[in-house]
């Protein structure tokens, strides 16, 4: 059976970072998109102070309705975590599994920033502020856990992320997003501070005042930040799995 896959990058990555996952699910026959979050990667000319979440939860949307995707297996790495979690809530009719690749998983209410050190948070809406179209920087991909040939190709292709997308709350119907069933993706050599939250929260029975944990599952990779990168293959049967 052939499945429809949607892809969805996390901050400063672009479409780019699924290439090898991509190509081995078109080769199954697969239909496979991976579409570039406005501002990024390719579509880095459009970056602006306008971009919020909104206008990045509308690019996937608009992307299904455009392309007539019904039983979608939607996979959404870090920051879109926040993404899949509002798309799921908007048309669960469409969406066959959502698949939280290393993301973050929130709670009502809150924004992609709620669960990071306030640090953090300080740090980059300081950088953001001080930048001509209100974006920070990215990191080196060395924080993902990536080496070599692969940390230079990310670190090439890495661009600042829209700023108005960090403290922007997502409401959303708990049950409603439980309904379609969910796959964590726990990745953990090395595993990355920002997430440790989310890999909490995905295993307790309290969350989403109990709604999560039915019908969801965890299933770890031990490697970095970017598996799409550094594990494909293993990535690749995990997105097949979820998709039967």
């Amino acid at each position: 059976m052939k499945h429809n896959f949607v892809l969805v990058h996390g901050a400063w990555h672009g479409g780019w970072c699924w290439r090898r996952v991509a190509q081995a699910l078109q080769l199954d026959h697969h239909k496979v998109f991976t579409p570039t979050l406005t501002g990024l990667g390719e579509r880095a000319h459009l970056l602006s102070p306008a971009i919020n979440l909104d206008t990045h939860i509308n690019d996937v949307i608009n992307l299904i309705e455009a392309e007539e995707l019904h039983e979608v297996t939607l996979a959404v790495h870090s920051y879109a975590g926040m993404i899949g979690t509002a798309v799921t809530d908007r048309m669960p009719e469409r969406i066959k599994h959502l698949v939280y690749v290393d993301a973050v998983v929130p709670r009502p209410g809150e924004s992609w920033s709620s669960t990071q050190a306030s640090a953090t948070q300080q740090q980059r809406m300081a950088a953001a502020q001080a930048s001509p179209n209100f974006s920070f920087p990215a990191p080196d991909p060395e924080v993902f856990g990536l080496h070599d040939a692969d940390r230079e190709w990310v670190k090439r292709r890495q661009t600042p992320h829209p700023g108005n997308t960090y403290q922007a709350p997502l409401q959303f119907d708990m049950k409603r997003v439980a309904s379609v069933p969910r796959t964590f993706v726990n990745c953990t050599e090395p595993a990355l501070a920002t997430i440790a939250p989310s890999r909490l929260r995905v295993q307790d029975p309290k969350f989403w005042d109990g709604a999560w944990l039915p019908n969801s599952r965890v299933v770890e990779i031990k490697t970095g930040h970017d598996p799409m990168i550094s594990e494909p293959a293993a990535l690749t049967k995990i997105l097949l799995e979820s998709a039967e």
